[in-house]
């Protein structure tokens, strides 16, 4: 009988599944505090009332011939509703079709930009779509919730770097990690990117019609901001540089060798 000395035991295996649904941390807490916002409909009517007037955003706000401020929260709130109205959601299948949509595209985002740059990059396009929203809707009293626009831009910024090879749309894409950090295309090379033109098509042509024909998923009759879908999108497309903080490839590089990433 061998003594304890003489066993040889193999290294314990080590678990390399990745979880299901293994989301960053930035947008993790960007979710939850959606949902604990929303827990507001809890609230006494008046109560959630009130929280809508003063956070969500209403183009009358703005409306220079009002002598006196009929809204909640005086100039402030005309600076906050900016960004505030993207965290308040109608209901809850409202959230869950926005979240649905961030899972992919806000995952790769928040993992590529960091916490700060995604948080940032969030509240940018959220205030892009409402300014898109506020110069075709003015004058107008019903207020504008939902992250919508944010997802928007969200879904744009992932567009300059989703079908780069390695990326997460392409078809050789590595770990969610390595995916996120692949050079990201210039503005103009995404333009000319027959992918990234076919999502473009395939993006304004499902929000014009969504919009046109009251067809997104929790709106319950009230009219889409599809305008501020839009306002927000083309930020995003727009502003992304801005907050990568991965180099990029010059438009006028020598082409990649094999092992290099190059364009898909």
């Amino acid at each position: 009988m061998d003594s304890p000395s003489d066993l040889t035991q193999d290294p314990p295996l080590r678990d390399t599944r990745e979880p299901m649904l293994n989301l960053p941390g930035a947008l993790t807490a960007y979710i939850v505090l959606i949902a604990v916002i929303h827990l507001r409909v809890l609230l006494p009517e008046e109560w959630d009332a009130a929280i809508i007037n003063l956070f969500a955003f209403v183009p009358k706000r703005y409306d220079q011939t009002l002598l006196d401020a009929p809204f909640p929260g005086g100039t402030p709130a005309k600076i906050w509703t900016f960004v505030s109205y993207s965290l308040l959601h109608a209901n809850l299948t409202h959230i869950g079709f926005n979240v649905l949509w961030l899972l992919p595209f806000g995952s790769a985002l928040a993992r590529r930009f960091g916490a700060l740059r995604f948080y940032l990059f969030m509240a940018a396009t959220a205030a892009a779509g409402a300014l898109a929203h506020l110069v075709t809707h003015e004058h107008a009293l019903a207020p504008m919730i939902g992250a919508s626009a944010s997802v928007s831009g969200a879904m744009a910024a992932a567009m300059r770097f989703a079908f780069v090879r390695g990326g997460f749309l392409s078809f050789s894409r590595g770990d969610a990690e390595a995916a996120a950090k692949v050079p990201a295309l210039s503005l103009s090379r995404a333009l000319r990117n027959p992918r990234v033109l076919g999502f473009l098509a395939v993006w304004f042509g499902v929000n014009i019609l969504f919009g046109a024909f009251d067809l997104t998923p929790g709106a319950e009759g009230a009219d889409v901001a599809w305008q501020a879908h839009i306002g927000g999108f083309v930020a995003g497309l727009i502003l992304f540089a801005l907050f990568d903080p991965v180099p990029h490839v010059r438009d006028d590089a020598a082409p990649a060798l094999p092992s290099e990433p190059i364009d898909g």
